[in-house]
């Protein structure tokens, strides 16, 4: 049994605002070991269900901020960017049989801790076939297509009820109970490591590889916080502008649907300057 964890750190122990995912700064450095931690006890919890292979896929910001030496020496993990699938990377080579979202958040315009889709503050919305879309949802359509099921999925509160829509039979363990955007109740990394082991002991029964599932074509529809930012996103081809500050664009699988999704990001990241967006 292969388990892939895809570890994104808004939805992690403690994490809360900005300064505590922004690499290189203090409170990044001090929520570097709490989202480890997560991490960690996700491994644990797998390997205790029977898994013979964990891989973790760094999936936040940089993807260089787990802490290596802090994990259980029977996982590996795949760190860095430029990654053909970003935060699901690896699950397309046929040996994957789960995969773990862990420290996971909701989307873009929507209630939560941190919540956003890919970009920190220039999207407010995506939708995916007119359904609101977090990076969950838009990934869990792209591991459905190799057939492996979302086992575990951890975050504040308001990803776990997110999670019920796209991968209601999987494990889910709130870490944090969202207040706003920028606060939430906390539980300690102690308590939170305990929980996310035990949740990923029992995850490994939904693990096995299954039918792909062809749910194509996809049309993705994102907002921005700025008319400029649709534009720059036009540069993408087939992607076309549905409103002042909308574009959309459509793929029958949504492999393609998630490699055109980073490159209208990405074009618009670079769009974007340091006071007025």
């Amino acid at each position: 049994m292969k388990i892939l964890i895809s570890a994104d750190m808004e939805g992690a122990t403690g994490v809360t605002w900005p300064a505590d995912v922004l690499p290189g700064t203090p409170q990044w450095e001090r929520c570097r070991g709490m989202f480890t931690s997560d991490v960690n006890a996700a491994v644990l919890g797998f390997f205790d269900g029977g898994a013979d292979d964990v891989l973790i896929n760094e999936a936040h910001w940089t993807m260089r901020n787990l802490l290596l030496e802090q994990l259980d020496e029977r996982a590996q993990m795949l760190t860095g960017k430029h990654k053909s699938l970003s935060m699901v990377e690896g699950v397309q080579h046929g040996d994957v049989d789960g995969i773990a979202f862990v420290g996971y958040h909701t989307g873009a315009g929507t209630p939560g801790v941190l919540a956003h889709t890919y970009l920190a503050n220039s999207i407010t919305g995506v939708w995916l076939n007119g359904a609101r879309a977090s990076e969950g949802l838009l990934n869990a359509h792209v591991v459905a297509e190799y057939g492996v099921p979302v086992v575990l999925v951890t975050g504040d509160d308001l990803t776990c009820v997110d999670a019920e829509g796209y991968a209601p039979a999987a494990r889910k363990v709130a870490v944090k109970d969202h207040v706003s955007r920028y606060a939430a109740v906390c539980r300690t990394p102690a308590r939170t490591a305990g929980d996310i082991r035990a949740a990923a002991k029992e995850a490994c029964a939904l693990a096995g590889q299954a039918a792909p599932v062809d749910g194509g074509p996809f049309t993705v529809e994102i907002e921005f916080d700025a008319e400029h930012l649709a534009d720059a996103a036009t540069v993408v081809p087939g992607v076309q502008r549905t409103g002042e500050r909308r574009v959309s664009y459509s793929e029958v699988t949504m492999y393609q649907g998630i490699r055109t999704f980073k490159a209208v990001t990405t074009i618009a990241s670079s769009a974007v300057e340091e006071q007025y967006g």
